[in-house]
């Protein structure tokens, strides 16, 4: 039993870090290196990551700059912005790239706000998937005698404060990400 809660918080805790990372990749005005770990770049026929080809760094609040180790790259690095969905064009002066973050329009910040609950939704949808998961397998435990009914009974109420508590934190999660697009 306690084996089953231990999976059941690790599988949760997750799904947080899963939505920490989508988070971070909303574009909230404001530039941030992390918009960039989905872009991959097309290297010695291998698809890599930007940030294990060049320097990554923020000049200034709303520009993002990247120094590619090898020059001659700058170019694939390029197109893999371009064709990503990032949105942003990048600049390329022969040595860096630069992207250029826009401030943000009002009707932009809504329609990223309104993302935001959608990402937060379906991380509660996942929990809550969890949960499920997880008293299938307490009820199959009860069905096989390994389990009595008032441990099952006892286990499913854990389970559910469990499952409260990661949605609480879903909660302030997307209620922070809102702030920061809000008040750029």
């Amino acid at each position: 039993m306690k084996e089953l809660l231990k999976a059941t918080e690790e599988r949760m805790d997750k799904t947080i870090n899963a939505l920490d990372r989508d988070f971070a990749a909303v574009r909230a005005g404001r530039a941030n290196p992390s918009i960039l770990d989905k872009v991959l770049v097309e290297y010695y026929g291998v698809p890599t990551p930007i940030q294990q080809m060049a320097a990554v760094s923020v000049p200034e609040p709303r520009t993002l700059q990247i120094q590619p180790w090898d020059a001659s790259t700058l170019k694939a690095i390029e197109k893999a912005i371009q064709t990503s969905d990032i949105g942003i064009n990048p600049q390329n002066d022969g040595r860096v790239i630069r992207l250029l973050f826009p401030p943000l329009t009002e009707e932009r910040r809504r329609e990223l706000v309104k993302e935001v609950h959608k990402m937060a939704e379906g991380s509660k949808v996942a929990i809550r998937s969890v949960r499920r998961d997880s008293i299938e397998k307490l009820k199959a435990m009860k069905k096989g005698g390994e389990i009595t009914e008032d441990d099952q009974s006892d286990c499913e109420k854990k389970i559910q404060n469990l499952t409260d508590k990661f949605c609480k934190e879903i909660d302030e999660l997307a209620a922070k990400k809102e702030t920061e697009i809000m008040a750029i």
